[in-house]
């Protein structure tokens, strides 16, 4: 014989089998952190984000006078004499197949370089955070740094007019030619160098994300 099969209750008495969110209890006894507890850490706000960017540019930018002084100390001199015709002066290179001009914008080049990375390096310890406001700003700030660079070198080097010095030293004398940046892509140099160093840094050491359920499954995991 036999029993009877119990009919199920009414669906309304059903308990819910997944619910959500889940109550307290489901996770050890700790309640997931709500969202605004989670995104809401202290931190500048945008517009301390923006004053923090315009001072990160106006100090990158004013670096580069150091290393236009840099560059004109430490580049080559590429050697130029001058001769006196019956048709007028000219200027020629003493050595025709010397690589000073190569030098020269090797010089800066590397110099950009170091800057950058020297400048994303205090950038990020000043403002571990980061931000795309401080990312911005050291962009912007180290072409115009560059660029700044860039003149300092010339306004520093030898006279731009060749002609007026080899007239100046005298027939067969060896002078200096004018600092010349050749290859107008280094001042590119510093920005990128600034970009990718403050970028690697913040991927290996900038603060992670809260984990949203720090304590949601206890220290031993999961319940069966």
């Amino acid at each position: 014989m036999t029993a009877p099969l119990t009919p199920p209750p009414p669906p309304h008495e059903q308990p819910p089998q997944h619910a959500w969110p889940p109550s307290p209890g489901a996770y050890g006894g700790v309640a997931p952190a709500p969202p605004e507890s989670l995104y809401g850490q202290d931190g500048p706000g945008m517009r301390a984000e923006v004053i923090e960017a315009v001072v990160v540019t106006v100090v990158v930018a004013v670096a580069g006078a150091l290393l236009g002084v840099l560059w004109w100390w430490l580049a080559p001199h590429v050697p130029l004499v001058g001769d006196e015709s019956a048709i007028g002066w000219a200027v020629y290179l003493k050595d025709s197949e010397g690589e000073q001009a190569i030098g020269v914008d090797g010089t800066f080049t590397l110099l950009a370089l170091a800057f950058g990375a020297v400048s994303a390096l205090g950038v990020f310890l000043w403002r571990r955070r980061g931000g795309v406001p401080l990312v911005v700003a050291l962009g912007v700030g180290g072409l115009l740094g560059a660029l700044l660079a860039w003149r300092v070198g010339v306004w520093l080097g030898p006279e731009s007019d060749v002609i007026a010095h080899a007239k100046a030293v005298g027939k067969g004398v060896t002078f200096s030619a004018p600092l010349k940046l050749g290859a107008k892509g280094a001042l590119l140099a510093w920005p990128l160098a600034g970009l990718v160093v403050h970028m690697g840094l913040t991927a290996l050491f900038g603060p992670r994300d809260p984990d949203p359920y720090p304590q949601a499954y206890g220290a031993s995991g999961p319940k069966a």
